[in-house]
């Protein structure tokens, strides 16, 4: 008798050290959008397989499309400008406009009447986009609704064979992020996420310093959301983005400083992002206002997030979220090589290795100049504006009716012309038939940042394996391709 108490004592220890050591994550406050695994310290989450009907997504290229016909669902903060900026572009009909109030839909009509282009049909109502979607003449759905919406729209319209472009963020937790994949794969069409930061012209610049090696290997990369959202959330219809806010701790919006930084570190093109550690501070200001606004005596989400993110090839990536307190605007975005270093945020600056600039830091006696020497500092003003010169991304260097699409997007505006450079890249890959500069694995990634964070903060900030959305697939590309057509 005594060996049998001893044996079910030793299993019960053996159970209890199982559990803790592999605890799944199916109740309670630590409860996730997916199953997930504690092992060794490390929350793992459980990954779904490509089922026999799917397909890899990347480099995937439609057939060209004379017309883009588009869709427009959203027209509170973000849909109205989208719409605008799509009459700037050649090759584009736009076929409807949707929103919850038919009021704000009908509004962006005046937009296609100044264009002279023909006005659109206009659908409503909690499901109108249902309608669009299920439309024959309509190629593009551009979803600008709440985030709360958007894997809702963008399933159903792929699922009726449209490609997608979803605002930031395009998914709210892993579950999702899976969701978008599954229903791209599926269908085979393109979903896009607009993240338009991808496309402000220091980011393009610099990618492309990254990717021609003037920082040698990059090894570390820094980005931000921050921004003080106090005039606006009174502006949001239905409170909607408070109300996310108020019931969701983590990065909730991420993709802005992650998204630039993934393009630098090749993400899924020969490196992927492999697991993150996440912390948050106590919420003060997002209490109070959530008190004054909402009535509730709770705001989830701390005032200041701060993660850490390691690739699988040994590279960091430093992420901040804080949209609570009066700090400055800042995304951050710094990128840091073995050779040189790039800042955005507060001050542009660049500082090179001597032989990166030896052509071009020199003073007016053709000898070295010995301020562009010192490390300790940024390289001068003069030196940078002929290195920004040299390196000027392709994208920035396509000509659109002979103008630069640099200077043709600040003509057209949209924070600095980078919204114009996003949507015309969308509709210039789909004329032509080529990859997308943003695939529906970026979408995935950046956006499933949210509920990585809330997890490992909510698990006293353990680290957190970053699922691979590309499902094996990330180091069969080698490195971001941007196309055009020959």
């Amino acid at each position: 008798m005594n060996s049998i108490k001893t044996f079910f004592g030793v299993m019960m220890v053996a159970v209890a050290t199982m559990v803790a050591g592999c605890a799944q994550s199916n109740t309670g406050t630590f409860k996730a959008s997916v199953n997930y695994t504690i092992e060794d310290g490390v929350i793992i989450l459980e990954e779904p397989k490509r089922s026999a009907e799917q397909q890899s997504m990347l480099e995937f290229r439609c057939e060209p499309l004379e017309t883009v016909r588009v869709g427009f669902v959203g027209h509170g903060m973000r849909g109205p400008g989208a719409v605008e900026r799509f009459t700037y572009i050649d090759g584009v009909a736009i076929k409807g406009l949707c929103d919850k109030y038919i009021e704000r839909a009908e509004r962006c009509q005046s937009y296609l009447t100044r264009a002279g282009m023909p006005l659109a049909k206009v659908y409503s109502g909690d499901e109108g986009y249902k309608e669009l979607c299920e439309s024959d003449d309509i190629d593009l759905v551009y979803i600008a609704t709440p985030w709360q919406l958007h894997v809702e729209v963008a399933v159903y319209a792929m699922n009726h064979g449209k490609h997608v472009a979803i605002e930031v963020p395009s998914a709210n937790t892993v579950a999702e992020c899976w969701q978008l994949v599954d229903a791209a794969e599926r269908n085979r069409v393109h979903c896009m996420i607009l993240e338009n930061c991808c496309y402000d012209h220091f980011e393009l610049t610099t990618l492309n310093m990254a990717h021609s090696g003037l920082f040698g290997e990059i090894i570390h990369a820094e980005g931000a959301y921050i921004h003080n959202l106090e005039p606006y959330w009174e502006h949001y219809a239905d409170n909607w983005r408070l109300e996310y806010n108020q019931a969701h701790n983590g990065d909730i919006y991420a993709t802005h400083g992650i998204g630039p930084n993934c393009q630098a570190l090749n993400i899924h093109r020969g490196d992927r992002l492999d697991y993150l550690v996440a912390m948050s501070t106590k919420s003060i200001n997002g209490t109070k206002l959530t008190k004054e606004l909402m009535g509730e005596d709770e705001c989830k989400q701390g005032d200041q997030i701060n993660t850490l993110i390691r690739t699988v090839n040994g590279c960091t990536i430093d992420m901040q979220h804080n949209v609570m307190t009066p700090r400055p605007y800042s995304r951050m975005y710094q990128l840091v090589g073995t050779e040189g270093y790039a800042n955005k945020y507060p001050i542009q600056g660049y500082t090179f290795k001597l032989d990166h600039i030896k052509d071009v830091a020199k003073d007016d006696n053709g000898m070295p100049d010995i301020e562009a020497l010192d490390h300790h500092s940024f390289a001068p003003a003069e030196v940078v504006s002929q290195m920004i010169q040299l390196y000027r991304h392709p994208v920035q260097l396509q000509l659109v009716d002979g103008v630069p699409l640099q200077e043709y997007s600040m003509s057209i505006g949209g924070h600095g012309g980078m919204d114009f450079i996003m949507d015309y890249r969308l509709v210039y890959c789909l004329r032509n038939g080529l990859p997308l500069d943003m695939d529906v694995y970026d979408a995935a990634e950046w956006s499933a940042m949210g509920e990585l964070t809330r997890i490992s903060i909510e698990n006293g900030s353990k680290p957190v394996k970053v699922p691979d959305f590309t499902r094996g697939d990330w180091d069969k590309l080698d490195g971001l391709t941007f196309y055009f057509a020959e």
